[in-house]
């Protein structure tokens, strides 16, 4: 957190046991030591909340781009299968159109008595 060397606790130290005094100075270190602990783990908890939120937030954005790749794949499929399904509609109607025609082609064609014609043995 702070960058405070050897030399400078040294400092610190004999000012607070002058300013202080002997008798009060192990008290007011645990006091210090405490603060400053609860400052560092105050700190390090919100670090860890922003963490988390910017992990949520990521994730979040993550699966908006999922969620639209998805919805493009489906419009897509959507699409391709209109297409095809078409295709073989239409493929169908050719080949049931060929049919009918060879169907037409192909009847013979016979002579019909009319109705009212009588037979020939009689």
């Amino acid at each position: 957190m702070f960058d405070i060397g050897f030399s400078e606790l040294v400092v610190i130290g004999v000012v607070g046991l002058v300013v202080i005094g002997p008798e009060r100075l192990p008290r007011v270190a645990r006091t210090v030591g405490a603060l400053i602990g609860r400052a560092q783990r105050y700190f390090n908890q919100v670090k860890d909340d922003v963490n988390r939120e910017l992990r949520v937030d990521e994730m979040r954005k993550m699966q908006e781009q999922v969620m639209a790749e998805a919805r493009a794949i489906d419009t897509s499929v959507a699409d391709e299968v209109r297409r095809v399904d078409d295709s073989l509609h239409r493929v169908s109607r050719d080949i049931e159109h060929s049919v009918a025609l060879d169907a037409a082609v192909q009847t013979p064609v016979t002579a019909t008595q009319p109705p009212n014609a009588l037979p020939p043995n009689a």
